[in-house]
């Protein structure tokens, strides 16, 4: 089949697999962000496309010959591989276009830096083993989830009604940039739930209550097949960080 151009005039779809990372059990799929991401994108798309997960520990040969040095998530787009997550993703977004396809973009620039330093901020969290840092870093943490909250609950141009007499002060919408999941949602939304489990697990960590907004974005991601279909099992992303999340110590 030969390659689809930018703009879809073809009936068929293309041939499209993506292959992600394993579990343990090297068959279902495993904690990988990344790997999740292209999983929802691809969903949100509507293109059929098959998935294959990898275990990185015994990657077969075939998948060492198909892209070699590269480990998952990846995928073949009518035979020819991509590997590198940010150009597939811009590759599908300009390839799976309208009218066929829905544009996943989102409108509003902030969307796209929404939550930007949560999960480096979660990261420097859960690898700290020095009992004095712990405080400090989970407060800086939970700064980070404040200002997700804030745009979260923050009304976006189009919840704004000039010719309405009732002020709206704080924001509805279901994902970041409106009420459907964009490539912005793709990119946070997993990230998100990693952190929300391993913070719990290993820290005994939860996001505060009263951040409304950031407590509604997760519970409708919940709801949505495209979010809980493409996700690790909790079990899976506590087994990723058994290692990483060591025991805090006075030392």
């Amino acid at each position: 089949m030969a390659g689809l151009p930018p703009v879809n005039g073809l009936d068929m779809d293309p041939e499209i697999e993506l292959f992600v990372k394993a579990g343990i059990d090297g068959e279902s799929i495993g904690n990988c962000p990344f790997s999740q991401r292209l999983f929802m994108i691809l969903w949100l798309k509507g293109v059929v496309f098959n998935v294959t997960t990898v275990d990185v520990k015994r990657k077969p040969a075939d998948l060492h010959n198909l892209a070699p040095g590269t480990h998952p998530p990846f995928l073949t787009f009518n035979g020819e591989v991509k590997t590198d997550v940010n150009k597939i993703e811009e590759f599908l977004e300009e390839t799976l276009c309208p009218p066929k396809y829905p544009k996943l973009a989102a409108k509003q620039h902030d969307s796209n830096t929404a939550g930007i330093d949560i999960f480096a901020k979660f990261s420097a969290f859960i690898k700290n083993t020095r009992l004095n840092a712990n405080e400090g870093l989970a407060r800086n943490l939970i700064k980070a989830l404040k200002i997700l909250d804030e745009y979260l609950n923050s009304p976006l141009t189009e919840e704004i009604d000039a010719d309405s007499v009732d002020e709206v002060t704080v924001s509805r919408r279901k994902f970041l940039d409106g009420d459907e999941l964009t490539l912005a949602d793709c990119n946070l939304l997993p990230k998100l739930h990693i952190m929300k489990v391993v913070a719990k697990k290993y820290r005994n960590f939860e996001i505060p209550t009263e951040m409304t907004g950031v407590w509604r974005y997760l519970n409708i991601a919940y709801a949505r097949d495209e979010f809980t279909n493409t996700c690790a099992a909790d079990s899976e992303i506590e087994a990723a960080y058994a290692d990483v999340a060591r025991r805090l110590s006075r030392s």
